[in-house]
């Protein structure tokens, strides 16, 4: 992953509403939800919940599909394993020693 897709990856969840929404769409996996049920579950009005999935859909980290009158957006785990494993390689400078407690942590997952 390039610094830039990261950079707009985590400035993507860095609001409120687009991290629940994220963490939501993630629990949702692999069937997804439409946007109108994203919105009442997180407790936003409709159009400010289209802008923040799109923020989401641009920065890779949601998916959208249209099914017949709905758009079903989900979470792209492809893209956030590639996030995680960017900042883990990065931060990490390939020493196992350093994210080893983190991967412990990660394992029940």
């Amino acid at each position: 992953m390039e610094p830039l897709a990261a950079i707009t990856a985590l400035s993507a969840l860095a609001q409120p509403t687009r991290l629940a929404t994220f963490r939501l769409l993630v629990q949702h996996e692999p069937d997804g939800l439409p946007a109108g049920e994203v919105a009442l579950a997180v407790g936003a009005p409709a159009n400010t919940m289209s802008a923040h999935l799109a923020v989401l859909s641009r920065s890779g980290l949601v998916t959208a599909e249209r099914r017949s009158r709905s758009i079903i957006y989900r979470a792209d785990l492809e893209q956030l394993r590639t996030l995680v494993l960017f900042l883990l390689k990065d931060c990490c400078e390939g020493r196992a020693e350093i994210c080893a407690p983190l991967l412990a942590d990660l394992a029940p997952c």
